[in-house]
């Protein structure tokens, strides 16, 4: 769990801080039992951190603002308990003794985010800078991880701080460095020049949304960096060769939405590289790769030639564009004989998926997404999926969307004369889940084809909705909503399964069915039934 919003996270904090109290009592005492001494509390208010103070002050230092006590352990424990604990607890944790507060100043992992802060929701970006600035005002400076994310903050309007937060954070030894920033209208410009001879030693991560990254050929080598994420980030191309080609350790590559990038070339030097991931890149039109082990390919967007990339070593392949089914059956096999995850999402298909002979030997997971919008020119014959299944011979896992806005296809309730294949046994198949199950005529065909050649299936799961629901979610804890049409189906979608589904499930497959979430659901499904 995220060491700072997971609960988790917030359970160790708040456990190490009872434990250190507990024994600091029981010393005090001189027994070894007794009631647990009271909470540790500060005179802040709630929400606070000693940072917005810009460290602890005198009275925390002097016992007014605490009842707790800490134990005589030597100070490097107690440094390597305080260490551990995420940033929220560490910073309240630090009011309540000297030694923790030393600590604080020195923690080596800062991470800014509208939670960590304290913030309420819909807080100004104003706010978030003027906590950020006491804190790292007070800070030694010796960082391994310096992430800010204004995510969720508003009024963002100026990079005032960041050169001199920057200045403080960059130095020999930082790992990971983030800096996820608002959109404004003139971003703000990356200082390659704090990437001192010791910060490109160090860095491992980096991950920069929002900006402008210029690095000249007098960069110089980052020698231990692993993993690159640039974001809606203003960079030319020879710009971003320039950073590659000092990037020789680099395993993971994410470029998302960089407008600038016409052309994407990486060289066999990238011994490590193993994961590319391209999405939204609209000028980027060609991507080459000599990268001797690059696995795992993730493409979203405008078609993308990569006829020039190393396809044999790849294993792990996600496509995201329109019009595209038909296509990855037709070319994928033999342009990567060794995939053994391929997922697909399409929309708008006009032509159904063809009956080849070609074959994905080696695949083993496969997730095909194709959704219909409220405008759709023809209704796809999702039967003809089946084309994928007998052409993957070791496939295990078959995840499928076939969820419609709305409802375009015949029912099975308007013709329920199921057309047949000939049979095709799956040996390996087990778990096949279905999202946006409807009454369509060539959804149940599907699901029935499924049940009759996947012999070894152990599981299938057939959801009426798609997307998330709230029992999945850690935060949000809310059902992806569903649109009218979606949610006026469902009921003809039920009885479908109970008709034409579960009459031919055998007895060796669990057959789960997902109905609506009784909560998020519940009204908008009672409105529109009522309309109908």
């Amino acid at each position: 769990p995220d060491p700072i919003r997971g609960r988790k996270g917030s359970f160790v904090g708040h456990s190490l801080i009872r434990a250190l109290t507990f024994f600091g009592a029981r010393k005090q005492r001189g027994d070894s039992g007794g009631r647990l001494m009271a909470s540790t509390t500060t005179g802040k208010r709630k929400g606070s951190t000693c940072g917005e103070q810009g460290g602890v002050d005198g009275d925390s230092q002097s016992g007014k603002a605490t009842r707790s006590s800490i134990p005589d352990l030597p100070e490097d424990i107690l440094f390597r308990i305080h260490s551990l604990l995420p940033m929220r607890e560490a910073a309240r944790t630090a009011c309540i003794s000297p030694t923790f507060f030393q600590s604080w100043r020195c923690h080596s992992n800062l991470l800014f985010t509208k939670d960590t802060i304290g913030l309420k929701r819909g807080a100004c970006g104003e706010n978030f800078d003027d906590k950020i600035d006491r804190i790292l005002r007070n800070h030694s400076g010796c960082l391994k991880t310096f992430n800010i994310d204004y995510y969720g903050t508003r009024g963002f309007t100026g990079t005032s701080y960041f050169d001199r937060w920057l200045q403080i954070a960059l130095k020999p030894g930082i790992e990971e460095l983030t800096l996820v920033l608002s959109e404004t209208k003139r971003k703000y410009n990356f200082p390659c020049s704090l990437l001192s001879a010791g910060v490109r030693n160090s860095l491992r991560y980096l991950r920069l949304q929002f900006c402008a990254l210029h690095p000249t050929v007098e960069l110089g080598p980052l020698r231990s960096l692993k993993s690159l994420y640039l974001w809606r980030v203003s960079i030319t191309w020879n710009e971003l060769e320039c950073l590659i080609f000092n990037s020789l350790t680099l395993e993971l590559l994410d470029l998302i939405s960089c407008p600038e990038i016409e052309c994407l070339k990486l060289p066999c030097a990238l011994q490590r590289l193993s994961a590319l991931s391209v999405l939204a890149c609209e000028r980027l039109k060609v991507i080459e790769s000599k990268a001797p082990n690059l696995s795992g390919l993730y493409l979203c967007g405008n078609w993308l030639d990569f006829s020039l990339v190393e396809t044999l070593p790849i294993k792990e392949l996600e496509l995201q564009q329109t019009n595209l089914i038909r296509d990855a059956r037709a070319k994928l096999p033999s342009l990567m004989p060794n995939i053994e995850t391929l997922a697909i999402q399409s929309s708008r298909e006009v032509v159904d998926a063809p009956m080849l002979p070609t074959k994905f030997l080696h695949l083993k997971h496969l997730t095909i997404t194709v959704r219909s919008g409220a405008i759709v020119s023809r209704a796809y014959d999702y039967f003809s999926l089946v084309s994928f299944l007998d052409a993957s011979p070791s496939l295990e896992t078959l995840i499928l969307d076939v969820t419609q806005r709305r409802m375009v296809h015949k029912s099975i309730f308007a013709d329920s004369q199921l057309r047949h294949m000939p049979e095709h046994h799956h040996g390996h198949l087990k778990n096949v889940k279905i999202s946006g199950f409807n009454s369509a005529k060539c959804v149940v065909e599907l699901t029935c084809y499924i049940l009759k050649n996947a012999v070894s299936l152990e599981c299938l799961t057939l959801d009426t909705i798609y997307g998330s629901r709230c029992d999945d979610q850690g935060e949000d804890n809310w059902c992806t909503p569903m649109t009218d049409g979606i949610l006026m189906e469902i009921p003809w979608a039920l009885l479908a399964i109970k008709t034409h589904i579960e009459n031919k499930v055998p007895p060796t497959v669990h057959l789960t069915v997902l109905e609506p979430c009784s909560k998020c659901h519940a009204n908008g499904l009672e409105r529109v039934l009522s309309q109908s």
